[in-house]
C-alpha cells in the first residue's frame, strides 16, 4: 500500500499534574516527557470542554481547550492558550477522554491545531470520535521525540492494534467520508440467523443479528456495522449531528426510517435557572443550541420529546424516556449521551456515541461498534437495607480491576440473585453507570420483571424471544463476583468516582451545603421511593433539614413526578422544605438548579460522576439516594442506618 508520511509541525503540550510543567509550556518553553512526569491520568471531557463552553459546534470551539482541566488544583490553561502556544500534539496518562460522550472535546482540540494526542490509554466514545473527525491517537510514546526531531510518521503507525473498520476510517479521514464511498443507505433493518458454531453471550447474539457482511467471520475486538432501531440526539448535540450530516451528505438528505429517530430537549432546558449560564450571559447561546435542535425537529418527519409549556423543565431525560418507552430487548439503541447504555436494563444493546456516528446512523441507518469483550458480574447475595445499586457500582469503581482500566471498552453483563431480585429501575443504575466503568455498555438478560415493567409503564404486552439469553458455555474476558450482603452504603470523594470508599471508613467529617438527588442515574421511582422513605421517617420522627444544607430533588421524567404525586411523596417533600425541580439533567450538567456556585461548597450527590467542574465549581461527593437524603438531616455525609441512631440526639434536631 502506498506510504502516506505524515509530519506534526509544532509544539508538544504535555499534561501534567505539576501546574508549574504546564504553565512553564504555556510561556513558550519546551519541556521533556521526563520533567513532565507524572502526567496527568483520567482527564475527563468535562476538563477539555466544560459544559459552559459547549456553546457551538464548529471551530469557533478552538478558542476553548483544556481550559477545565486541573493540575494541583488549580486550572492553568486559559481562553486561546492552546492556538497562542502553537502545540499540534497532546501527551496525557491513563483513561484519557473520560466521562461524557461530547464531540466537542476532540473537535475543540482539532479546531485550536491539535492533530494527534498520545495517551497510555483511551476512553472507548473519545477515541472513537477521534477516529471520526480526522484527530491521530497513539500510545507510542517514542513517537514524541521522532516528531520534534522533525521525522514524517506514516499514517500505518497508527493503525496499529485497530481493527480493519478503523484503520479504513481513518484512512478515509473520517467516518464521513467513509460512509459517503462504502456505505450506502438502507431502508430495511438487518436482521440474520444466529450462528451455530459456537455458543454466545446476549450481546454478541444482538450484533450477529443486526451486522452488516453476515458471511465475515469477526473474532472480539474487530469493528463492525450494525443496523440500528432507535438514534437519538439531545439539545447539545442535535444541531452539530445535522451539521456533520448536511456538510457530508448534502442539504437534501433523506433520514433512514425518521419514525425510529428521537430529539430530545434535557440537557439545557434549565439554563435559565443555572447560576453559571446567567452570570457568564451564555443564555443567548442556548438559545443558538436550542434553535438549531428545533429546526432539526421541523424540517423531519422525527420524534420529538419537548420542553413543558408550564415552566422550566423537559418531559424527561433521553435515556430514561427510552427505558420507559421505547426500548425492547433485543433491539439496538444509540444517542448521543454517554448514559445510552441505561437501556440495557431491558436485555438491549443501548450505548452512546459521539455526533459523527449519530449522524451517520441518521443518514445511513447504520451505527459503528466492535465485537466487545464481555465481564459477566456476577451479584450474588442480597441487599442490605438502605444498600443500592448505586453501591455495587461504587464498589466497582473502586476495585483494583477497574482502576487499572480492564472496563474500558467492555460490556459488563450484570446476573445473580441480587440482580434477580432488583427492579428495572435498579437494573438501569447498573447499566447506566458502566459509562463511568469506561465500559461499551451494560445488560441484564430480560425475564419476567422486564415484561412486567413494559406493561406497566407502556400498556405494552411482549413475549421474550428464546435466544435472549446468553448461553451457558459463552467466553468471557472474565467473571467477578461480588457479595451484596457484605456491601454497606458507598461514597466517591470528589474529583473522580473511582474515588469510592465505604461510607463507615471516612475518618472525619465531611460538611454538605448541597443534597441533590435526581439526574438519570437516580430520578427513577425507585429512586424516589428511597428519598421518600428516609425524609418521611425523618418528618415522623419531628426532624428537619440540617440548616446548613439544601435539599434538590428532581425527577427524572414527568411520568415520576406523577407517580411520586399519586403516592402522596410530594406533600412530604413541601412539608420538609425540599426543593423540587422538574425533569431534566440540570445540575448534573451544571446547568440547572442545585449546581454549587462557590469552590468551598460541599454537595452529596446521587448522579453519576463528579469530575472537575461537573456540578459548579465546588466538591462534589457521590452517594445513593439514602445517603443524600440522611445527609440532608445531618448536615454531612451520613447513611439511613446512622440517621436513625441518632435520631434523638440534638444533632438532628
Amino acid at each position: 500500500m502506498t506510504k502516506t508520511p505524515l509530519r506534526f509541525e509544532g509544539r508538544v503540550l504535555f499534561l501534567s499534574r505539576h501546574g508549574e510543567a504546564v504553565r512553564a509550556q504555556l510561556q513558550g518553553r519546551d519541556i521533556t516527557l521526563a520533567d513532565a512526569l507524572p502526567l496527568r491520568d483520567d482527564i475527563s471531557t468535562d476538563e477539555i470542554t466544560p459544559v459552559v463552553v459547549m456553546m457551538t459546534y464548529d471551530a469557533r470551539l478552538g478558542e476553548f481547550p483544556y481550559v477545565g482541566f486541573k493540575a494541583e488544583g488549580v486550572c492553568p490553561i486559559g481562553n486561546f492558550a492552546v492556538q497562542a502556544g502553537g502545540f499540534v500534539v497532546t501527551v496525557a496518562g491513563k483513561r484519557y477522554g473520560k466521562g461524557s460522550s461530547r464531540e466537542s472535546s476532540p473537535l475543540a482540540e482539532k479546531s485550536a491545531g491539535i492533530r494527534l494526542i498520545i495517551a497510555e490509554s483511551f476512553e472507548r466514545i473519545y477515541r472513537q470520535n477521534c477516529d471520526n473527525i480526522g484527530i491521530y491517537t497513539s500510545t507510542d510514546f517514542g513517537l514524541i521525540e521522532r516528531i520534534r526531531a522533525g521525522e514524517a510518521i506514516d499514517i500505518d503507525e497508527f493503525l496499529i492494534g485497530r481493527d480493519a473498520v478503523t484503520q479504513a476510517v481513518i484512512r478515509a479521514g473520517g467516518l464521513l467520508p467513509f460512509s459517503k464511498t462504502r456505505l450506502p443507505p438502507r431502508d430495511a433493518k438487518v436482521f440474520n440467523p444466529l450462528p451455530s458454531g459456537r455458543p454466545l453471550t446476549l450481546i454478541e447474539k444482538i450484533i450477529e443479528r443486526r451486522r452488516l457482511e453476515p458471511d465475515n467471520a469477526v473474532v472480539k475486538g474487530d469493528g463492525v456495522f450494525i443496523s440500528a432501531d432507535w438514534r437519538f440526539s439531545h439539545d447539545y448535540f442535535t444541531g452539530m449531528c445535522a451539521h456533520l450530516m448536511h456538510d457530508a451528505f448534502g442539504d437534501d438528505v433523506a433520514l433512514v426510517r425518521p419514525d425510529e429517530i428521537i430529539a430530545f430537549q434535557d440537557h439545557l432546558i434549565l439554563a435559565s435557572q443555572s447560576a453559571a449560564h446567567v452570570r457568564d450571559n451564555l443564555l443567548a447561546a442556548v438559545g443558538g443550541l436550542a434553535s438549531a435542535h428545533d429546526a432539526f425537529v421541523r424540517r423531519y418527519p422525527v420524534i420529538e420529546h419537548g420542553a413543558l409549556h408550564d415552566g422550566p423543565g423537559s418531559e424527561g431525560i433521553c435515556h430514561a424516556l427510552m427505558t420507559e418507552q421505547y426500548a425492547l430487548p433485543g433491539q439496538v439503541v444509540v444517542g448521543t449521551d454517554s448514559h445510552s447504555p441505561h437501556s440495557g436494563a431491558l436485555g438491549c444493546l443501548a450505548f452512546g456515541a459521539g455526533a459523527t456516528d449519530i449522524a451517520n446512523s441518521w443518514a445511513t441507518g447504520y451505527i459503528r461498534c466492535r465485537m466487545p469483550e464481555v465481564i459477566r458480574v456476577e451479584l450474588n447475595g442480597r441487599l442490605a437495607p438502605g444498600v443500592t445499586a448505586k453501591d455495587v457500582v461504587l464498589e466497582l469503581l473502586g476495585s483494583t480491576f477497574i482502576r487499572q482500566g480492564h472496563g474500558i471498552g467492555a460490556v459488563f453483563e450484570y446476573t445473580g440473585e441480587a440482580v434477580r431480585a432488583m427492579s428495572i429501575d435498579e437494573r438501569a443504575t447498573l447499566t447506566n453507570m458502566v459509562a463511568e466503568l469506561g465500559g461499551f455498555t451494560g445488560i441484564v438478560e430480560p425475564d419476567q420483571k422486564t415484561v412486567d415493567f413494559i406493561l406497566e409503564r407502556r400498556g405494552v404486552a411482549i413475549e421474550l424471544k428464546p435466544w435472549l439469553f446468553s448461553d451457558a458455555q459463552a467466553e468471557y474476558k472474565v467473571r467477578l463476583g461480588i457479595d451484596c450482603s457484605r456491601l454497606t452504603p458507598m461514597v466517591a470523594a470528589p474529583g473522580d468516582p473511582g474515588n469510592a470508599v465505604a461510607l463507615a471508613t471516612l475518618e472525619r467529617p465531611v460538611f454538605v451545603d448541597i443534597a441533590y438527588g435526581g439526574s438519570c442515574t437516580a430520578g427513577k421511582r425507585e429512586d424516589f421511593d428511597y428519598y421518600h422513605e428516609v425524609l418521611a421517617w425523618g418528618l415522623a420522627h419531628g426532624l428537619s433539614l440540617h440548616e446548613r444544607t439544601r435539599l434538590f430533588l428532581q425527577y427524572g421524567t414527568l411520568a415520576v413526578r406523577d407517580y411520586c404525586v399519586k403516592q402522596g411523596y410530594v406533600t412530604t417533600f413541601e412539608r420538609l422544605g425540599v426543593e423540587m425541580i422538574m425533569p431534566g439533567c440540570g445540575a448534573c450538567a451544571n446547568c440547572g438548579p442545585g449546581s454549587s456556585t462557590r469552590a468551598v461548597q460541599v454537595t452529596v450527590s446521587a448522579i453519576n460522576r463528579n469530575f472537575p467542574g461537573r456540578s459548579g465549581p465546588g466538591q462534589v461527593w457521590l452517594a445513593n439516594p439514602y445517603t443524600v437524603a440522611a445527609s440532608a438531616f445531618l448536615g454531612r455525609l451520613g447513611s439511613f442506618d446512622e440517621l436513625r441512631g441518632l435520631a434523638c440526639t440534638e444533632e438532628v434536631r
